[in-house]
């Protein structure tokens, strides 16, 4: 039987690309920034993207819930009955957004029963696209070509393991890591691009020390683990899970191509717990 969800997937990509052409609009201008609660910033971009997602999800799926990272708060008391929802960051990487280099994100997903399976993380700036939906495989795509089929890379003995990092959240915790990791390769870069980086075979692991909501990670987890790669909890090894308590905050992670290597060791002992 087909997964529904495969048949959503082309739509779901127009979305994320008519909200990229707004985001785009909005860069191009003297834009103001606020500060949310958290004092992560907020931009019209931000706010713009989310409502045009909201509305196109609601058409195509009228049944299914929609959350967004600028959707009003809801209680965890309304959220665990969702068995099949929508999980959106229409802007990821405002911080990248405001310093004007390009590296944000649109991030589209659909989580089913806890685990993302569908994906689409879309930039804006140069119209690269990576999309994926179990059943169907893991794709990028680049303006003007077609789509390509994308999968994780095993490690090539001798060489330097490549690491992508944060470029606004870097800290201490990644730093340990790739210390205790020998000879490597790291790279900086912002928004769920990191973790698209791993699954295309470009970087081997995306070690995040750092806190991350659960928006910022599910599109691209989606992309990756279709592509043969994991995003693991820092802690248990587990693959990351969605909706499962009241903190949409994620656990520290790690996201990794080649399973033959106990990634997990390398994390710093403080940074195994942490959120």
């Amino acid at each position: 039987m087909r997964d529904p969800w495969i048949d959503w997937l082309n739509p779901v990509r127009a979305l994320a690309a008519e909200a990229s052409a707004r985001i785009l609009e909005i860069y191009a201008t003297a834009f103001d920034v606020t500060a949310k609660e958290d004092n992560s910033p907020l931009t019209a971009a931000d706010l713009a993207a989310h409502q045009i997602i909201v509305a196109g999800l609601h058409e195509l799926t009228p049944d299914l819930p929609v959350l967004s990272e600028e959707s009003a708060a809801l209680p965890f008391t309304e959220r665990q009955a969702w068995r099949r929802y929508w999980l959106v960051d229409p802007l990821d990487g405002t911080k990248e957004f405001v310093k004007r280099n390009g590296e944000f994100t649109v991030n589209i997903a659909l989580i089913d029963d806890h685990q993302p399976v569908l994906g689409v993380v879309q930039v804006p700036v140069t119209g690269l696209c990576y999309f994926a939906a179990r059943g169907l495989g893991a794709f990028r795509e680049e303006p003007g070509r077609p789509p390509q089929r994308i999968a994780v890379t095993p490690l090539q003995p001798g060489e330097p393991v490549r690491v992508v990092g944060s470029k606004s959240h870097g800290g201490p915790g990644l730093q340990k890591f790739v210390a205790a990791l020998g000879p490597h390769e790291l790279v900086a870069i912002g928004s769920s691009l990191k973790l698209c980086q791993v699954a295309e075979g470009a970087a081997d692991v995306y070690p995040r020390m750092g806190p991350t909501s659960e928006w910022d990670t599910a599109a691209a987890q989606a992309v990756v683990e279709v592509a043969g790669g994991w995003v693991v909890s820092a802690e248990t090894g587990q693959p990351l899970r969605y909706n499962t308590h009241d903190s949409l905050l994620n656990p520290y992670f790690i996201v990794y191509g080649d399973a033959r290597r106990d990634w997990l060791s390398y994390v710093p002992h403080e940074s195994r717990r942490g959120l």
